[in-house]
């Protein structure tokens, strides 16, 4: 899962795809689900011991390939040869699709407090660069820039011409999240003579949103003449009060080329026009292997597909599985799916489903807000209906869910913005769990869902598996449910055909 990017000397966005073809907390309530499917037998065929597997398999593939499978790299072409070869013995059609497109490589970045102490960050903890971010060496006092660190922590940091009014040309800002774009505090800054940036997060808690860790950011094309990163909260606010502060910021770039493939598997039989994608990235971050992020959720909508075939399912629908590749560097993979569909093909999508992260150490059983009466943020018409059946198998199961937003971090996100329904499942992130979640859904509160998001530790020992078998079991039973739906959803025939779409993945970091 995209946004927050805690990496080092890597991948910061993607700029553009040059393309080949090849918060409320809520207890589930029982719902009438659109149709009735057995698919109890499909449940019990897909064991959480099958689905760990296929994770031992892409850790051992990560440990024979520089401890990662991001795309673009060995291990990732390995997991795709891995999930190929058994769907294709499973009696798959399957296509490999190629793309490419360029991201920003950060390559030996630091920033350091030289004064009144000496103080080495860390990139990925302390700092990150935004997307869009110039390179450079600068030292230099810092200078915060209209900041409130007390109270609600309201602030309009460097979001005005103004704010920057009797700043020190040549020093370092240091701006505070919040209300206006990051693009425009990095433009005020640069305009007021800064010589870098840094935007630390706001302080406040906001329901669904993280305003107190490390955050990802895009500042937009094009990319700045001056270095500009993000830190967390605690660090900016004792910057702000830390008299004499000089620091050093050095930010190395380099644009590289990727070319990675998405990798598709039909089923042989079901309509091609209430087609049911079922996808999932595979590609991980550089830090690590990606056994929660994303192997978690592959593993699973595999052994599906394994067992759907073992049991010579034949669906109604036709089911596509989907292996997103470049999601990590903004959502690459999935958005140029979406963009070489044609109006029939879009309109005869029935509906996404989408899985990323569903066995979190620290889990929640979050069920994406299909209805928006939850969160406010509704998918295209027919993803209440997916909510639904999602929520009616928990409760079925005798388990508590919490809505979460359509907020552009995975790859439903060139679906929705196609107006294709979606819907999918997700077990928490960089976000904090909180006491009442902890109180219904188990684990600490205080911490993280996954402490190793992101990180070298997302091994196969960051899993909780008891969560894991319950979401393999809710991912049997969503894909087999609509794979033999005859009037439940399908595809709506409003979204944007090809060359209509705006493919600038925006929906992978946050803008302001």
């Amino acid at each position: 899962m995209v946004n927050h990017r805690t990496r080092t000397g890597l991948r910061v966005g993607a700029i553009t795809a040059s393309v080949a073809v090849c918060g409320a907390l809520a207890f589930a309530v029982p719902a009438q689900a659109a149709v009735q499917t057995n698919t109890q037998p499909l449940r019990d065929a897909v064991t959480v011991e099958a689905v760990m597997e296929h994770l031992d398999a892409f850790q051992a593939i990560a440990d024979a390939n520089g401890d990662n499978r991001a795309a673009g790299t060995s291990g990732h072409d390995a997991s795709v040869d891995y999930v190929e070869g058994l769907l294709d013995t499973a009696g798959y059609t399957t296509t490999r699709q190629e793309f490419t497109y360029e991201r920003t490589d950060f390559g030996d970045s630091a920033l350091q407090q030289l004064a009144p102490n000496a103080v080495d960050y860390v990139l990925g903890v302390d700092f990150f660069p935004m997307d869009f971010s110039g390179d450079g060496d600068v030292t230099a006092p810092v200078t915060a820039v209209d900041v409130n660190i007390t109270g609600d922590h309201a602030s309009t940091s460097g979001c005005e011409a103004a704010d920057f009014a009797a700043f020190p040309a040549g020093n370092i800002a240091l701006i505070q999240r919040g209300t206006c774009a990051f693009a425009d505090k990095a433009d005020n800054a640069s305009a007021a003579g800064a010589t870098a940036v840094i935007i630390f997060n706001q302080g406040n808690v906001v329901p669904g949103d993280d305003r107190l860790s490390l955050f990802g950011g895009t500042l937009d094309e094009p990319v700045r003449s001056i270095p500009v990163v993000s830190a967390p909260y605690a660090l900016g606010a004792e910057w702000v009060t830390t008299a004499g502060l000089e620091m050093r910021l050095n930010l190395e770039a380099e644009v590289v080329e990727v070319t990675t493939e998405n990798l598709l598997a039909d089923t042989t039989t079901g309509r091609t026009d209430r087609t049911v994608v079922v996808g999932g990235h595979l590609d991980s971050v550089a830090e690590g292997p990606g056994i929660n992020d994303n192997g978690s959720g592959i593993a699973s909508i595999l052994e599906t597909a394994l067992q759907m075939a073992e049991l010579g399912i034949e669906p109604e629908n036709r089911v596509r599985f989907a292996f997103w590749s470049g999601e990590e560097d903004g959502l690459i993979g999935s958005s140029f799916y979406v963009s070489q569909l044609s109006a029939a093909e879009i309109k005869g999508t029935a509906l996404n489903l989408n899985f990323d992260m569903v066995g979190s150490p620290n889990s929640v059983n979050f069920v994406y807000d299909g209805d928006g009466d939850a969160l406010g943020i509704s998918g295209p018409n027919g993803s209440g209906v997916i909510e639904d059946v999602f929520t009616d198998f928990f409760a079925g199961q005798g388990e508590p869910t919490a809505p979460t937003d359509f907020d552009g971090r995975s790859d439903y996100f060139g679906f929705i913005e196609a107006g294709i329904p979606a819907g999918g499942l997700f077990t928490g992130a960089e976000g904090i769990k909180s006491a009442e979640q902890a109180a219904i859904f188990g684990g600490t509160a205080g911490l993280a869902y996954d402490p190793c998001y992101h990180a070298a530790c997302d091994d196969i020992m960051n899993l909780n598996e008891d969560t894991l078998d319950l979401m393999a079991d809710a991912i049997a039973h969503s894909t087999l449910t609509f794979a033999e739906t005859s009037s439940a959803v399908n595809g709506t025939g409003k979204g944007k055909a090809v060359g209509q779409i705006d493919w600038e993945f925006k929906g992978s970091r946050a803008l302001r």
